[in-house]
């Protein structure tokens, strides 16, 4: 669950709620709670979610077995979705924080509060698949329903569960808060799944050996979880026979995870706890409705990376077309026209200039050596610059970046620009940065309807 702490300009990464302690008010809480669970059973998995703790999924076993694999020892672990935004500190009036998380971000969760208060559920159905809608709490306050729902719906396949999550928006604060990372979801596990692994490499889906992820020496010191890039998009927490829980994301490659406490042993209300997360920065607008799907897989570990790869399908270089949304890419040094997007990204740079920052994801330089921008800028600069972040390099700089020019009359353009040039543009590379001129000056804009990576 979460902690805030910087480690990209304008982007949260969390931790963990559970290495905090809680109070008595919460534990005795916590002590009374009694579920009430709806399950799925396939015959293979067996799901369930608590309709008494905001519909989270707080149950995956093999099916006829007592063996749960998720971990319940607060409302902060389970396997939910848990969102982030501005304000940093969020603040309500006549409340005051956990002095734990005085500093935090608006950050509703789909189970409970750190004071063990459980999110309501408001609506459930379990026909066709698993349904349920929830008014998350606030993590941070004592007993604050957030200005949101949250939505999930679950279906299973063999050993695997598809489940599907919408954010919907309705905040009286309509400020356009900077990005922060968000958990897609929060995956919490038992003590016996302690060996986080995934494929961390630069060739992936070619059959390179897993790794056992671990924090690097000196990695953000008094952070609890490492964080990785799991190029294949999936990552998982197995017991020491290499059996347990993966996670599938198909819009993320930064992940978090890792464990807490002693390793090896503890159940579902035992405080050991193996953590995945896969991540990805996001503007939330207060209305904006937004959704996206993971996939859970139970099971052997090299049977979690098949079906991870079945799923992901051949790789191909990403390409964005701004119809409704952002796409995942985010903001510095400028705001936008708001949620939802109307056939293009209306962007107004401040002084100084901008930044459009993608998302995090792995593609091949030589299978992508051209940049394709369709936008329109109204501006006095003559020259824009694009930047790419690598596997080996994964910051931007100078070094790893070219310039391009702009025609400023407001009008639409295609700009091509040939990446391949640029002999930093080598190997596997993460995301781009697009630096649309300096000036920042008043009345002007950029308005983006497509970027897209190919061979032309």
């Amino acid at each position: 669950m979460p902690f805030a702490r910087p480690v990209l300009a304008s982007v949260v990464v969390l931790a963990a709620a559970a290495l905090v302690p809680g109070d008595p008010a919460a534990d005795a809480r916590k002590a009374a709670h009694r579920p009430q669970m709806c399950y799925r059973d396939n015959g293979v998995i067996k799901l369930g979610i608590d309709l008494n703790l905001g519909g989270a999924i707080t149950h995956l076993s093999r099916s006829g077995t007592g063996d749960n694999v998720v971990n319940n020892w607060d409302w902060g672990r389970q396997i939910q979705m848990s969102h982030y935004a501005g304000p940093s500190p969020f603040k309500v009036p006549g409340k005051e924080p956990a002095k734990a998380w005085a500093a935090f971000p608006w950050n509703p969760v789909q189970a409970g509060d750190h004071f063990g208060h459980a999110s309501r559920v408001l609506a459930a159905g379990n026909a066709a698949e698993l349904v349920v809608t929830c008014r998350p709490t606030q993590w941070a306050h004592d007993d604050v329903p957030a200005e949101c729902t949250f939505e999930t719906r679950v279906t299973l396949d063999g050993p695997t569960a598809r489940v599907r999550c919408k954010l919907v928006n309705g905040r009286a604060d309509e400020t356009q808060y900077a990005a922060l990372a968000q958990e897609l979801p929060a995956v919490y596990v038992n003590g016996p799944y302690h060996r986080l692994t995934a494929y961390t490499g630069d060739a992936p889906f070619t059959g390179g050996a897993p790794t056992r992820v671990a924090k690097k020496p000196g990695e953000s010191p008094g952070f609890p979880w490492a964080r990785f890039h799991a190029t294949e998009r999936w990552a998982a927490q197995v017991n020491d026979a290499d059996w347990g829980l993966g996670v599938y994301q198909p819009a993320a490659v930064e992940f978090l995870g890792g464990f807490a406490g002693e390793p090896g042993a503890g159940g579902t209300k035992d405080g050991p706890t193996g953590y995945i997360a896969p991540v990805r920065a996001e503007i939330l607008d207060h209305d904006i409705v937004y959704e996206y799907e993971y996939t859970l897989i139970l099971g052997p570990l090299a049977d979690i990376r098949r079906r991870a790869t079945a799923l992901h399908g051949k790789p191909t270089p990403p390409s964005f077309t701004f119809a409704a949304d952002r796409r995942g890419w985010t903001l510095e040094g400028a705001t936008d026209a708001g949620w939802p997007l109307r056939n293009e990204w209306d962007i107004r740079p401040k002084k100084g200039g901008a930044h459009l920052v993608g998302p995090v994801g792995f593609w091949r330089a030589e299978a992508a050596p051209v940049l394709t921008i369709g936008a329109a800028f109204t501006t006095p600069s003559k020259q824009g610059r694009v930047f790419w972040a690598t596997h080996a390099e994964p910051n931007f700089a100078a070094a790893r970046s070219l310039p391009f020019p702009i025609v400023g009359d407001g009008a639409f353009h295609t700009t091509v620009v040939r990446l391949a040039d640029a002999p930093t543009y080598r190997g596997g590379i993460l995301r781009l940065r697009i630096d649309p001129g300096d000036a920042g000056g008043a009345g002007e804009r950029v308005r983006v309807s497509s970027i897209a990576l190919g061979e032309k």
